[in-house]
């Protein structure tokens, strides 16, 4: 992926054929190295090909696939008139409600504080 990523911002900065050269100082500016194979291995891949078309082909195809999550199925009223489901219901709503605050906030520091 660092060197798919290297190639593009490549040629966003301009170089429309970039060379494994090109790949190996942006990926040295941020103090990573390219497996020296999958260089290889990426422009053989891509010999031949536009960048505009290979990443064109992508988007296609990833729009098939389906990103959306299934939504739940809600429980159907069982016989009696009981309101103990709903209650229990309701109470299993405020648990998930109470997680998923403090998930998000273990999220807004990303389990790591400036001062640690």
């Amino acid at each position: 992926m660092r060197v798919v990523s290297a190639y593009l911002l490549a040629v966003l900065g301009g170089n429309s054929s970039p060379d494994a050269d090109d790949i190996n100082k942006i990926l040295g500016s941020v103090g990573a190295e390219a497996d020296s194979d999958r260089v290889e291995a990426f422009f053989s891949e891509l010999s031949g090909k536009d960048i505009a078309e290979v990443v064109a082909a992508g988007l296609s195809k990833l729009a098939s696939v389906p990103s959306g999550g299934g939504a739940v199925a809600a429980g159907g009223g069982g016989g009696g008139g009981g309101s103990a489901p709903a209650a229990a219901a309701t109470e299993g709503k405020k648990e998930e409600a109470k997680k998923e605050e403090e998930e998000e906030e273990e999220d807004e520091d990303m389990g790591f504080s400036l001062f640690d």
